[in-house]
């Protein structure tokens, strides 16, 4: 006869137990047993502290799961194509102009939605730190949103929906720069029903409001100023240096050429180091504090003067593709262009304000090959200081014309993919999209600075864009003739027709 298991022994005690008297203690003994066993049964089958049930298993169990997006049944394997198209392939549009377009859907099968909305939209957002898009400050210029469809189920194949926005005249231009951007864009939205994720698609389109130099007062007129500082060299001597600046204008647009025009008096016995006059940009951006962007955009060098010389420089530099002065309707972000004159030893300078605009001043150009006839104002002489005269005596100033070391514009900025000009051919490699932005990258150096608090400068990279067709003129910019060039230039033609 067979012996049965421990176990199966001790589940048959357990029975005849349970079979006894209830009063009985072998009885209770056995029900605890069993309570105890059921315990360690159900244990085994909860889900251990702090960890929770599968979602896609209790989704299942409620009946709300639905498939991943690589799964064939899901929305987002449905929609092939979802894009807007601007009407005739435009990117820039001016305030006040209609903007047309449609939003294209293409469905590999039936998709369900809850609505179908376009919005055109003008913001601009304002950061303390470089190329981030977590903005510090916004505003907003305009916010249009249309109904292209409501709720229903939109078949297999191509689905296309024109819509038509009217841009409002005090849309401001379009500018992106390292802490700040003012962006407009068309937004296409397709809202699926609960539990599904909506379907999102945009468009960046370019404003260009044009600044009429024109109706700046006098900018027609020259601009100068001078300045005049002491310095000491030598230890015991000092002496004067007088530096005067002047442009032929206080406005120019993309292209033109700035005539600058430099009178250096160095009333010391101490040769002065080179000169130097740069076009300067800065852009200010106004977050919870103040942060300027300087760029060098263009860099001549001249030579030095030398002592007891009264020098007069002149110099030509290309306006090249930069945003214009003043972006009208934008209170965030504000432009503002120098041209800066300044020598290290003695260390002086002078800044002209000038503005970048789009349409020219009404006046007849001068022709860059001649040369402007110039009478030198008359120098009256001075008494130098007691330690220069009881050194040497008077030293009469002599009056020359210094020249050009050095010009920055040979290469300053980089191509934009696409973009095809008769000077230049781009690579395949680069794209072949006619509306990429042109980028404008600063020449020298480029530094943010701050209103407020001791920082130590950092340079930065970022670079510029501008909207496509901001400038017809072809790259690369080539620097202008010098002032010695333009007069040599002026003097052989006069030659020829002798």
């Amino acid at each position: 006869m067979r012996r049965p298991s421990p176990e199966q022994a001790g589940r048959e005690r357990t029975r005849d137990e349970l079979s006894l008297p209830q009063f009985c203690p072998e009885r209770r003994r056995a029900e605890r047993s069993v309570k105890a066993q059921q315990a360690s049964a159900a244990a085994d089958h909860r889900p251990e502290a702090g960890k929770k049930e599968e979602p896609v298993a209790t989704a299942r169990a409620q009946g709300l799961h639905r498939p991943t997006p690589s799964s064939p049944g899901s929305a987002m394997g449905k929609i092939q194509l979802f894009e807007i198209r601007l009407g005739d392939s435009r990117v820039v549009y001016s305030p006040g102009e209609p903007l047309t377009g449609t939003v294209t859907v293409r469905l590999a099968g039936a998709l369900q939605y809850r609505a179908i909305k376009v919005s055109c939209v003008g913001s601009c957002g304002v950061s303390s730190k470089i190329n981030d898009t977590a903005w510090t400050v916004e505003e907003q210029y305009f916010n249009t949103t249309l109904s292209m469809a409501d709720k229903g189920v939109l078949a297999a194949g191509e689905h296309t929906f024109p819509f038509q926005f009217l841009l409002p005249a005090s849309a401001p231009t379009s500018f992106e720069g390292p802490f700040g951007k003012v962006l407009h864009q068309v937004k296409a939205v397709i809202e699926t029903p609960r539990f599904s994720k909506d379907h999102k698609c945009s468009k960046i389109f370019y404003v260009l409001c044009p600044l009429n130099l024109n109706d700046i007062p006098e900018i027609e007129q020259p601009n100068t100023t001078s300045i005049t500082k002491k310095f000491s060299y030598k230890l015991v001597k000092t002496g004067n240096v007088v530096l005067t600046a002047t442009t032929d204008l206080k406005g120019y647009v993309v292209g033109q050429v700035i005539q600058l025009r430099t009178d250096i008096e160095n009333k010391s016995g101490r040769d002065t180091s080179t000169i130097v006059a740069s076009l300067i940009q800065k852009v200010a951006y106004k977050s919870k504090r103040w942060i300027y962007d300087l760029r060098t955009i263009a860099e001549v060098e001249g030579s030095p003067v030398k002592a007891w010389k009264h020098a007069e420089w002149r110099e030509q530099i290309l306006v090249p593709a930069l945003p214009q002065s003043i972006l009208q309707g934008c209170s965030l972000i504000h432009i503002d262009y120098y041209i800066q004159v300044s020598l290290k030893s003695p260390e002086v300078s002078v800044a002209l304000p000038i503005y970048i605009g789009n349409i020219a001043v009404n006046r007849i150009p001068l022709n860059p090959t001649r040369s402007v006839p110039h009478v030198p104002s008359p120098v009256i002489p001075s008494a130098p200081p007691v330690d220069e005269e009881a050194a040497g005596g008077y030293h009469p100033m002599d009056n020359i014309s210094i020249p050009t070391k050095s010009h920055s514009q040979q290469q300053p900025f980089s191509y934009a993919p696409g973009l095809s000009f008769p000077e230049a051919r781009l690579d395949s490699e680069q794209g072949s999209s006619p509306n990429h932005p042109t980028l404008c990258l600063s020449t020298g150096a480029t530094v943010p600075y701050y209103a407020e608090g001791t920082v130590v400068p950092v340079p930065t990279a970022s670079s510029l864009i501008l909207p496509p067709e901001y400038s017809t003129w072809g790259y690369p910019y080539e620097a202008p003739p010098s002032y010695e060039q333009s007069c040599s230039s002026a003097t052989s033609s006069l030659s020829n027709g002798n």
